[in-house]
Formats: structure tokens, sequence, C-alpha cells
């Protein structure tokens, strides 16, 4: 009469798990979903992370591309030379002034392109890719852009400095912070009349300080936007960037240069929740996709980087030690005499679902991502450890009555030490 009661219980039991497994499997399907609806493809013609997208040279005369590498500087470290943008091949070249002055509009003297502009052989096909519109181009200096200005005289470098004052609300979601800094340019000749825009900033306003013709200081605040990389959290460092550029003035009248020593935080900067981690700047010559026929000026780009990560001990807190009480709860059944199944139960499928749940609260605080976090994977590696816990569980049910005490001994010499291996490579990977 007890095996035939036991295996009614147990059959009970089996229903109650079966049950909860479900759920999660509907619930664990959600997640998965917003995963995968996170990953839309990739647009075409995307460049990597931090370069510019390189068009075509729209004549044999157009300067290449010279493009500074990132270098950060470390926190507390003293700041190393940022690299900064070549000098533009045609400041050399650089006709004297017809006659106009400098702050002149380069279209006053634009002439209006021609089948005569083109290299002589080259096809309908190729004018068309290059653009044959009626545009104004200029005929002299190296670049053909109506907002060229080759008479400008050559290009000013201008060392360009930022300190951060103060940054505060940064959504990880959304990918947004404001900032409060300081912007400062130091030409080595007389700068163009400037007017400097943002790319990812967003109501942006700076009042100038300093405003001479060879420096000029500004105060800056507004929203800006930036990527955010959750691959290893929470133990993840994230880039916060702003850029800038003139809005008008191309390679040929304007090159940014960043200087280190000018690159820094304010003394009493702090970041709830945020330790820095490196601060860096560099510039680069950034050319656009075609906007218009013979669109083919480079312009001059600054980028300031701050990079940010989170307390390790708290990050640890969050995540880490839920999802290894939890193991470890499940754990404690299988020291749970096999008869009694109502409680050996009870330390599978609700620690299940509690996984579950908490990995649903953590992914409600970050942004829909297309890879795997490294909480998705210590995640991951929770659900594997209690499903192998319950499958003990199961196993009781269909084992032959003298073999449960084997089976018992078994599971808990066996299961333990699995679940470490799995629980180390999850937390590992």
């Amino acid at each position: 009469m007890q095996r035939p009661k036991r295996q009614k219980r147990g059959r009970m039991f089996l229903i109650l798990q079966v049950v909860s497994v479900l759920a999660v499997i509907v619930l664990g399907s959600f997640i998965l979903a917003s995963k995968v609806s996170a990953q839309g493809p990739k647009p075409a013609g995307s460049a990597p992370k931090g370069m510019a997208v390189a068009a075509p040279a729209a004549s044999a005369t157009s300067s290449a591309l010279a493009a500074g590498g990132v270098r950060k500087i470390p926190k507390g470290d003293a700041p190393a030379p940022v690299a900064a943008a070549a000098g533009d091949a045609g400041a050399a070249n650089a006709p004297a002034d017809g006659g106009l002055a400098a702050d002149a509009s380069p279209l006053d003297y634009a002439v209006v392109q021609t089948d005569d502009d083109f290299p002589k052989g080259m096809s309908d096909e190729q004018k068309a890719a290059m653009g044959n519109g009626k545009v104004p181009i200029h005929r002299e200096g190296p670049y053909r852009s109506p907002l060229a200005h080759p008479r400008f005289g050559g290009p000013a470098t201008a060392k360009v400095g930022l300190v951060i004052d103060e940054i505060r609300d940064f959504d990880i979601q959304k990918g947004t912070f404001e900032a409060e800094f300081f912007l400062s340019m130091t030409g080595d000749k007389a700068l163009p009349n400037t007017d400097i825009t943002f790319p990812n900033g967003h109501e942006v306003t700076c009042d100038p300080l300093a405003d001479a013709e060879t420096f000029k200081l500004y105060r800056c605040a507004g929203s800006f936007t930036t990527a955010v990389d959750l691959r290893a959290y929470p133990f993840d460092t994230q880039e916060l960037i702003i850029e800038l550029e003139d809005k008008r003035a191309g390679v040929d009248q304007l090159i940014f240069q960043a200087d280190p020593t000018r690159t820094s935080l304010n003394s009493e900067f702090r970041m709830t929740g945020y330790g820095v981690a490196t601060v860096g700047a560099r510039a680069y010559k950034h050319l656009y996709p075609p906007r218009f026929d013979r669109d083919d000026l480079y312009v001059s780009r600054y980028k300031f980087t701050l990079g940010i990560d989170r307390f390790a001990t708290s990050a640890a807190f969050s995540v880490f030690v839920p999802a290894f009480i939890i193991v470890i709860i499940s754990l404690m059944g299988l020291w749970v005499p096999p008869d009694e199944l109502e409680v050996r139960s009870n330390a599978g499928a609700p620690m299940l679902a509690a996984a579950v749940l908490f990995h649903f609260s953590l992914i409600q605080a970050l942004p829909a991502t297309g890879y795997l976090t490294r909480a998705d994977k210590l995640m991951l590696g929770v659900y594997v450890s209690l499903l192998l816990n319950m499958a003990t569980t199961w196993a009781f049910l269909v084992v032959d009555e003298d073999m449960v005490e084997t089976w018992f001994k078994r599971f808990r010499a066996w299961v333990p030490p699995l679940t470490v291996v799995v629980m180390a490579l999850a937390s590992m990977v």
C-alpha cells in the first residue's frame, strides 16, 4: 500500500512541477523574444564604432582621410599625447587671396559645374556617381565642394580643451545624459568665424566667456546621446561621448587638435553609482556620405570620451549574490529524504520561478539588447543548476523502490560538484 500512495503523491507533485516549468518557459520566452527583437538588421554601409564613413574621393585632387587613433587617459596618470587629425594636404597648395576677404562666403567665387570639370574619358555612369548636377563648385584647391574655401589662405589649427564640470541624469536605457563643461579653442593663427555644433547633442547652449581672434572660451550645457555596451554588465564600463564640429568650416579652414593638458574633470566631479575609469579625447577628419553632388569636403571633428564603470561591490551584491543564494537554497533539497517529495519539490520549482522573476527584474532595468550580457549568462547557469536539481526529484518517481536509497546518495554526491562547475562556467564566460 505504501508504494501506490507514494506514486500517487509523486504524480501530484510532478504535475505541480510541470505546471511551474511551463509557466517559467512562457516567461522565459518573453525574455528571449525581447533579446531577439532588439537585434535588428545591420544597416547597409555602417562603419565600425568610432570611425568615420569614408566615401570615394570626388576628384583626383581630393585629399585622403587622415584619422587619429583614440588614446584614453587613465585616471590618475599623466595625460599622454592625444592623436589629432593630420594636416590638410591643401594648406601648402592654397592659392593666394584673389582679392576677397578671408571671411567672404565661398559661394561668392564658386562657378556652376560643366562637363569640362570632369576628367576626360569618364563614362556617364561615373559622372552620375560623382554628381553631374548644376551645382556650384571650386575649380581651384583640393576640394570641389561649394562649401570649400580655397582662398582662405590655409587652415587654422585649433587646440581644443574640454573640462567637465558636471554630468547628471545618465539614463542607461535611453543612452542619454546631461553635461555641463568648459570648451576652449586656441588657434595658431586667426580662427575663422566659428559656428560650433554638437552632432550627438540636443538643446546645447554655449555662453561665450572669451572671444578673440585666436582664442575662444565657452561654458556649455546640454543633453547628449551615447551608445551603451552591456556585454559585461554588471561589471560594464560605459563611454560618455561629446562630439563637436564646425557647421560650415571644413578642413581647408579649421583643423581641431585635441589638447591633452586641457582635457580633464572638475576636481569635485562625482557621478552617483559610477566611478571614473578613463578620460580622453581625439580629433579626426570626418566625411559625411554625399549630401549633394561633388560633396567631397572633410570636416574636422573633436571627440571627448569619459569612461565610467560601476562599483564592483554594488554590482556583485545586486546580481551575483541573489543568483547564488537561489542555487544554494535549491541544493538544500538534496538532503531531504525521498519519502518527503512535497518538501523536496519545494526546493526546485519555486526557486526556478524566483530565478526567472529575478532575471526579468534585471532586464527591465536595461535597454533591449541583441546579445547576452554577463548577467544573462549567469542566469542561464542558474536555470541549468535548478533544472538539474529538479531532475533528481523526478527520478525518484521512476526508479525501483529498492534503488531509491542508492540513488539518493548518488545524487547527493554528484549534483553539488556538478552545480559548482556549471555556476563557475556561467560566472566566467
